[in-house]
């Protein structure tokens, strides 16, 4: 489940950084594989992600559109070996984090895993996230994953709260959370996420507060909170009695951002609270408009304004890679002035802000919805209410006007 792509609107971000979208790099003539070599001793000069999308689930969660599938297990292990073929075939540099995101990163066998993240050549520190389902996490599963690597967890909790999760179709058991989070301190990893969603069908203030205390017992370094949202096509869809009331979720908002920061969780990204130096640093390169490659099906990559993503359906993206093609389904490169006002939409949402000057200096409507920075007083960021109408003040941003993306 992924942390920063959970369902979207003003609350959270509607696409995984790096996530189900291919970064940059060019092709290796000929398709033959990169040999295994996991950390580099090349200087970095330039960060630079990896996104790796594993499309099985155990089960689809009611308001899930991803591309992800529960019936596909058979092909685990082949498309494993797609992505390493894939990225065998890729020149790439030396990637800063890697980030596994679903889909069920954590159904997928340990062995498989570690054989992809094996195939990406790693700058040494760098972060590499894996997405759990808490009902998956195994004394095993750790073990095979420190082995291979892996730095950071992310659990995805969504409540502790048993009758909210069935509203929001969601199989875990709560106690299996508290089992995880020991079995991943157990294991040494300094750092982990737990995601969480607000507003699901049923789910009273009260709720909302038991779940939040009962995340903060566990003393989590990270912790993602989004709105719900309503995709078209999913089963919450279908259902308008279980649809989220905005004004519910703003309060919600509230109440986790103070209770939060209240515990030294700070926020760092509109969705996103961390203790200092546990940001998620693959998150903080796709906001920051880095470069990052995407492998496997629907996986979305970035490079210098350039942006394609793979086919969408696995068994599609193993044909197109067991044949030799470019699994690319389409591109689009943006413009400057695209690529400017995106830049000043993204960083709105964090708590570095804009420049002051991108906004109008007297507009009534503005009023408490952004304040200087206290330590940076040219940079203009969001309060608690600007992050809950942050859509209505990106529309007010002084940039180039929008353009349309050109086709490649």
């Amino acid at each position: 489940m992924p942390e920063a792509r959970r369902p979207g609107g003003p609350l959270s971000g509607n696409e995984r950084p790096g996530g189900n979208e291919r970064p940059g790099g060019n092709e290796r003539p000929g398709g033959n594989e990169r040999p295994n070599r996991p950390l580099s001793g090349k200087a970095v000069t330039r960060r630079f992600g990896v996104y790796v999308h594993i499309p099985f689930c155990a089960r689809r969660c009611d308001y899930c559109a991803f591309a992800t599938w529960t019936d596909r297990h058979h092909l685990m292990h082949d498309y494993a070996q797609a992505c390493m073929t894939e990225l065998g075939r890729a020149v790439l540099a030396p990637a800063t984090s890697v980030f596994f995101g679903g889909g069920t990163p954590s159904l997928l066998p340990a062995a498989d895993l570690a054989g992809v993240l094996g195939a990406v050549e790693r700058a040494v520190g760098a972060e590499v996230t894996v997405e759990c389902n808490p009902d998956t996490v195994t004394d095993g599963l750790l073990a095979a994953y420190r082995a291979a690597g892996v730095t950071r967890i992310s659990l995805g909790v969504q409540s502790m709260v048993p009758h909210v999760l069935r509203g929001l179709g969601r199989s875990h058991d709560p106690a299996n959370v508290e089992r995880a989070v020991a079995a991943v301190r157990r294991h040494g990893f300094q750092t982990f996420n737990v995601d969480l969603i607000m507003g699901g069908a049923g789910e009273t203030d009260d709720d909302w507060r038991r779940t939040l205390d009962a995340v903060l017992a566990l003393e989590p370094p990270h912790v993602s909170a989004y709105a719900l949202t309503v995709e078209q096509g999913t089963l919450l869809a279908a259902d308008p009695d279980r649809h989220p009331d905005d004004d519910t979720q703003a309060e919600r908002y509230r109440v986790a951002d103070t209770v939060l920061e209240g515990s030294g969780l700070h926020w760092y990204e509109i969705s996103n609270w961390a203790r200092p130096g546990h940001e998620c640093r693959h998150n903080e390169l796709t906001w920051d408009q880095g470069d990052y490659r995407g492998i496997g099906c629907a996986a979305h990559s970035h490079d210098r304004g350039r942006r394609w993503w793979n086919v969408r359906t696995p068994e599609r993206y193993l044909a197109a890679v067991g044949a030799g093609r470019d699994p690319t389904a389409g591109a689009e490169v943006l413009d400057p002035g695209r690529r400017a006002d995106e830049a000043l939409m993204l960083a709105l949402r964090t708590r570095s802000g804009v420049p002051a000057d991108a906004l109008p200096a007297d507009d009534p409507a503005l009023e408490g919805l952004v304040e200087r920075c206290p330590d940076r007083p040219d940079r203009a960021v969001l309060t608690v209410r600007g992050r809950l109408l942050a859509n209505e003040v990106a529309l007010r941003l002084r940039s180039q006007p929008a353009r349309r993306p050109v086709p490649v």
